[in-house]
């Protein structure tokens, strides 16, 4: 296969993916915005619950979760627990592919990516805590502004034209792009398949883990597709999926670059601790 064939080949396949990535996208904010209140009602109850609710709306894809704790985080109303819980059980937008791709995966993964968001917030409180770290205090910043679905043409515009197909779609169509396209090149020159697994599982962790401090939910891609392919193990695929924070944590720069500082901490250990543990295991 020459190098148009592979170019053509990864298009055709990126924009099969992307359009069932885009209905999904659709349903998903839609709903969101419809519930909402009703989230941030219950949220402020008690720590556990905010951990448990931050865990729930990280394993649902998309970044607008991630900003929405964020947004919560700022004024004040969920804590630095919370937020960490949000970041280790989101997948980002790369979530809408793993669903496309390796659909019953992706809700294993998920669902134990939210239980270690709930593990994971009550521990960094404990630890924030005991070790006295000072994180930034609220302030009445605003990063969304507050609105409701006010009819049909609101969301069209707002929130299907203007978020959805401006903001988001591009940008994920050239990352599968160029994903599958490199794959695809790689493929033709070397056995990718012989090559990842000659390398010991721990490094293949360890890589995953650093990939997904990047700040972009991009890279977390490239362990999807090899996995979707049977190249690297289910364990991999997982601890990438809990380093990486996608680019949720890039509205939080404007509050306090410290606290991202903070939270990729405990993500990146957290990774860690769950590779060395699979390890162990020997899964």
């Amino acid at each position: 296969m020459g190098l148009l064939e592979a170019v053509l080949e990864s298009f055709f396949e990126s924009a099969k993916i992307i359009s069932m990535v885009f209905v999904l996208m659709v349903i998903i904010e839609y709903l969101e915005l419809k519930y909402r209140d009703k989230i941030r009602q219950k949220i402020t109850a008690k720590p556990l619950s905010q951990y448990v609710i931050c865990s729930l709306l990280g394993a649902i894809p998309g970044c607008m979760d991630a900003f929405f704790v964020v947004s919560l985080y700022i004024h004040g109303i969920v804590g630095f627990g919370a937020l960490t819980a949000v970041m280790l059980s989101t997948a980002g937008d790369e979530a809408y592919i793993m669903l496309t791709m390796i659909p019953d995966s992706a809700v294993t993964i998920f669902g134990v990516c939210a239980a270690l968001g709930v593990i994971g917030g009550y521990a960094t409180d404990k630890i924030v805590k005991r070790m006295n770290l000072k994180i930034r205090q609220p302030c009445e910043i605003v990063i969304h502004k507050e609105e409701k679905p006010d009819g049909r043409k609101h969301f069209l515009k707002e929130h299907l034209l203007n978020h959805i197909i401006k903001k988001h779609i591009p940008k994920l169509f050239l990352w599968i792009f160029f994903t599958l396209l490199i794959i695809g090149v790689l493929k033709q020159y070397m056995d990718l398949a012989e090559l990842f697994k000659s390398l010991p599982t721990w490094l293949l962790m360890v890589t995953a883990v650093l990939i997904g401090v990047i700040p972009e939910s991009g890279p977390h891609l490239i362990f999807v597709t090899l996995f979707s392919e049977g190249i690297i193990p289910f364990s991999v695929l997982l601890v990438s999926t809990v380093s990486q924070d996608g680019h949720g944590l890039l509205p939080l720069l404007s509050h306090s670059i410290k606290d991202v500082i903070y939270v990729q901490i405990f993500t990146t250990s957290f990774a860690f601790a769950l590779g060395v543990m699979l390890l162990l295991l020997g899964i």
